[in-house]
């Protein structure tokens, strides 16, 4: 898998007054902007054409997003005047993507991954053509101690998982996943969200999750990003002692 889209259009109320001046995924977190994160594990897996889409402070992105551009990693934008959402916004640069399975990142996420390797690699491998229109990965609730976590999805012994409407299950979704883009087939042009997307795949049987191995943080509030902040602070300073 060579193609990845990044979600990073949305207005990032909740994370105010950060975002006054800055769109979400420039926010620092551990030392560069999230998005950056995001640029250096796609980068690590071999992906090579990144597609964001942009919104709020639109320019300020791109001028970031055109200092990553390299050799190896493309990077493509596509901005939206009027918010098309998390499935609209995906659907207008579906043509991109062609035939093939593509990974989507909401562009506020933030993760390490753990002994099993690039979280990337690792849908990669878990991918099942005849199976799957989407294999989510997950975050097994009881490993999130500086952000909160909510039980969205319950796992099935054969992998694929159910979404918890009550929040009673033992992962949530950590905003990224590998997708096909037959996920797409009889969706409306325009603005719609991508949860309808996921509850179909569900009902169609192929709803597939992969539990991450190392850290997720939802950061999308002030005091959440404080919080993960200090510990990636304190972890540094550790390092330097040691």
């Amino acid at each position: 898998m060579t193609k990845a889209f990044i979600m990073a259009a949305g207005m990032g109320k909740r994370l105010r007054p950060y975002t006054d001046t800055l769109p979400k995924p420039l926010v620092p977190v551990a030392g560069q902007p999230t998005i950056g994160h995001i640029l250096d594990h796609l980068a690590a897996a071999g992906v090579r054409d990144v597609t964001v889409n942009l919104h709020y402070r639109a320019d300020q992105l791109a001028a970031y997003l055109a200092q990553r551009t390299t050799s190896d990693l493309t990077i493509r934008t596509s901005y939206e005047e009027t918010l098309l959402d998390t499935g609209g916004g995906i659907k207008a640069q579906l043509d991109h993507f062609g035939t093939d399975p593509f990974y989507v990142i909401n562009g506020d996420a933030y993760w390490t991954d753990g002994a099993q390797g690039n979280c990337f690699h690792r849908l990669s491998a878990a991918w099942r053509d005849a199976d799957m229109d989407l294999l989510l990965l997950l975050q097994d609730i009881n490993r999130m101690v500086l952000t909160d976590g909510v039980g969205d999805y319950a796992a099935m012994p054969d992998g694929r998982i159910e979404r918890q409407r009550d929040a009673s299950g033992t992962y949530m979704f950590a905003g990224i996943r590998l997708c096909h883009p037959r996920l797409f087939a009889g969706t409306p042009d325009g603005t719609f969200g991508f949860l309808p997307l996921m509850d179909g795949a569900e009902a169609n049987g192929r709803l597939y999750g992969l539990a991450h191995d190392g850290d997720w943080h939802h950061i999308s509030t002030p005091e959440e990003l404080e919080r993960v902040e200090a510990a990636f602070a304190a972890s540094t300073a550790h390092k330097v002692r040691a």
